[in-house]
């Protein structure tokens, strides 16, 4: 029997694993197994949480399908939870190692917990190569991109994994499964992409809904939120250097996009703790 978390940001769920002394075998496998809603716990994916010889801790994250990726915000700031909470790592600031660099948590806590995080989340990067994305060009901003036999104006982030962005009058009345697998498998990006469909509330608010690579829609996607507020600053919607409130399906984020980073302030919570035959 393997004991796991089950934590979630704002909907975005993963079951985590404590591996500072006991690996997870075929971590692959099981994030496919335990990842089915109705035939197994359920969840976005799996996260382990390791030892790291240059940061607090180590985070890697596999998705429902079994692909690994580089980044998760929601996660990162749940893996701080864990380390604060579980693991009693408690410090004003945690440094958390992933496969897209080493993210620095700054930690707001309440009785021994961790209630919320902001997350330096790094530069965002623009450049096609660094998404990547088959464009020309320094940027991919406000661009056209036929999907589905139908033309959509995107723009392009990688915030440690590529993102892509377009924006809509009402992202609620869209038919995600099938226009995100359009988006994710898209011959222009070679590692495929998350998508975000994105409405302007008003100066420095925005809505949006997230399809995420390898794992279909999600109610949450802190990466995505983060290329959602870079891409409406790039397009004149929001202020660069403001904080821009992120409405998901899940619950809200708070977004700063500065020169030299991007910040991302959130909540983590404890669903619940269990045990499962492997």
């Amino acid at each position: 029997m393997r004991k796991f978390w089950k934590l979630h940001g704002i909907g975005n769920d993963y079951l985590y694993f404590d591996c500072f002394e006991n690996e997870l075998p075929d971590p692959e496998r099981v994030a496919v197994k335990l990842s089915a809603r109705r035939f197994s716990v359920g969840g976005d994916g799996i996260i382990l949480v390791g030892k790291s010889e240059v940061a607090d801790a180590s985070m890697r994250i596999f998705n429902a399908d079994g692909s690994e990726g580089k980044m998760c915000g929601n996660g990162v700031r749940c893996v701080g939870k864990f380390l604060y909470d579980v693991k009693k790592i408690q410090k004003d600031v945690l440094t958390v190692e992933t496969l897209s660099g080493i993210k620095t948590l700054a930690i707001t806590a309440k009785d021994g917990k961790m209630m919320s995080a902001r997350v330096d989340m790094g530069k965002a990067e623009l450049a096609p190569e660094k998404i990547p994305a088959f464009f020309d060009g320094k940027s991919v901003i406000d661009r056209p991109l036929i999907v589905g036999g139908k033309e959509y104006r995107i723009t392009c982030v990688s915030m440690g994994n590529p993102h892509c962005v377009t924006f809509t009058d009402d992202p609620y009345v869209l038919d995600l499964k099938s226009i995100g697998e359009k988006f994710e498998r898209n011959a222009v990006f070679p590692e495929r992409t998350n998508t975000e469909f994105v409405r302007v509330d008003r100066r420095n608010e925005i809505t949006m809904r997230v399809w995420e690579r390898g794992s279909g829609e999600t109610w949450a996607c802190g990466t995505g939120a983060c290329a959602a507020a870079v891409a409406s600053v790039l397009n004149g919607y929001c202020d660069k250097g403001e904080d821009i409130l992120v409405h998901l399906r899940g619950g809200d984020l708070t977004i700063c996009y500065t020169d030299e980073t991007v910040f991302m302030t959130g909540g983590a919570e404890l669903s619940f703790i269990g045990e499962v035959e492997l």
